[in-house]
């Protein structure tokens, strides 16, 4: 009996240390936290995400925060960094990819590099550079703006054109093809925001150009660019190709309702046309952004918008990694992933490999069954690389001031010189 009973003591007592690991480990769980901006894109993505490695790696709580605005998101992360306060701050923060030079010029350290866990070569080479500094790699790219020329076939049929007279143009042929569409549709080419910088700024992407030399001061009085591009935004306007829109709502009012007969913008806009233009599935078709003809480095590629991943530095050593751990396997590891997040998010991923998955071999009948998401990767791949530099939003509303003159037909060289001198204001 008494061997029975020390047994039993035996067995309760590795029963009850059993339940005390368990415990231990339940506590020691680690959590790591996200903030991003967009409940139904980013956010949706990164839960995706999440689940598929809680799958894997049940002992990681990732907590996502995508309640906040992008806005607010900044200015929270910059007056922490600049108040040197970490207490609070995520292990893992998306910022939008034209913003990425200044926090990690403006915070040396405050980031954690990422070339040496991930793989930076598999991804789009413009993503990577955007936050690139000093040879090291900051960011996991996610989301591409690559661009395209979305369009109603319909439209273009009736004034005489193909798909294939809307491949490898230049912006001044398109403008060409645009007033035979307004003569014949009476639609105008583009519905367009006077303070909307995107137009110009996809312009010089095309180019490899952007605002700043490479030392980081300004390229602007002398950038042959940026003049083609204000020249051709001044002629959509003086041509009447351009509605004139005011805000978000109006503008994409405009190509969902057919008012105008097309857009050129980041691929992200899918999900709005799909979503408020479904009357006319079938009649929409996407071709290649058109380049700059004045420009030699120009391309049929650009690039508006797109956002990254990044890891604080502040993190535990043991979040930190985790949050590495799961970006590496999940955002650089996972096909099936990036296409479950392109068909329900229409999230055109950045992950070079992605592109092999069947979600973006297929073609898509909204488009007239054309294989739309093939070609953005085709596209993405080709985008050439941009420094985006400390200052882009500063040089952003110089430019932005000047677009109302520029498109009434105000003298662009004039027009050159009251952006580079209000530029050189607000970046000193």
């Amino acid at each position: 009996m008494t061997r029975m009973f020390t047994g039993r003591k035996r067995m309760l007592a590795l029963a009850l240390a059993s339940v005390s690991m368990l415990g231990v480990s339940t506590a020691a769980a680690l959590d790591v936290t996200i903030w991003c901006w967009d409940t139904n894109f980013n956010g949706a993505a990164m839960r995706e995400a999440a689940e598929r490695y809680n799958a894997l790696n049940p002992d990681v709580n990732i907590i996502i925060d995508d309640t906040d605005t992008q806005d607010n998101i900044r200015a929270k992360l910059q007056t922490q960094l600049l108040a040197n306060q970490t207490q609070g701050l995520p292990d893992i923060v998306l910022i939008q990819d034209d913003q990425a030079k200044k926090y990690l010029l403006s915070f040396p350290g405050a980031f954690e590099p990422l070339g040496d866990s991930i793989d930076m070569s598999q991804f789009a080479s413009y993503k990577v550079a955007a936050a690139t500094v000093d040879g090291k790699s900051y960011s996991l790219p996610f989301d591409s703006g690559v661009t395209g020329l979305f369009y109603r076939s319909d439209y273009f049929e009736e004034a005489g054109f193909s798909e294939a007279d809307l491949q490898d143009l230049t912006w001044d042929e398109l403008i060409e093809i645009g007033k035979t569409v307004k003569e014949t549709t009476g639609h105008e080419l583009f519905g367009i925001d006077y303070n909307e910088v995107g137009w110009i700024r996809m312009m010089l992407n095309s180019a490899g150009q952007w605002y700043f030399n490479e030392d980081g001061s300004l390229n602007l009085a002398d950038n042959s660019a940026l003049k083609e591009a204000l020249e051709v935004y001044q002629s959509i306007w003086t041509n009447g190709l351009a509605k004139p829109v005011s805000g978000w709502t109006d503008f994409t009012n405009s190509f969902t309702s057919g008012d105008v007969a097309g857009v050129p913008i980041g691929v992200w806009i899918v999900g709005t046309i799909k979503a408020n233009a479904a009357d006319d599935a079938g009649k929409w078709r996407v071709a290649p952004v058109p380049r700059l003809g004045g420009v030699a480095d120009s391309i049929n590629a650009s690039n508006w918008g797109g956002s990254s991943w990044y890891v604080l530095s502040s993190s535990p050593d043991e979040e930190k990694a985790a949050a590495i751990d799961f970006l590496k396997t999940v955002w650089a590891g996972d096909v099936d992933f990036y296409q479950e997040i392109l068909v329900n998010q229409g999230a055109v991923g950045s992950w070079l490999q992605a592109r092999e998955g069947e979600a973006y071999q297929s073609s898509d009948e909204f488009f007239g069954g054309q294989p739309v998401w093939q070609d953005f990767s085709t596209w993405l791949a080709q985008v050439p690389d941009v420094d985006y530099g400390i200052f882009t939003s500063e040089v952003d509303s110089a430019i932005s001031a000047q677009l109302p003159t520029i498109a009434q037909g105000g003298d662009i060289d004039e027009a050159i010189q009251a952006i580079n001198a209000q530029a050189t204001q607000a970046t000193q």
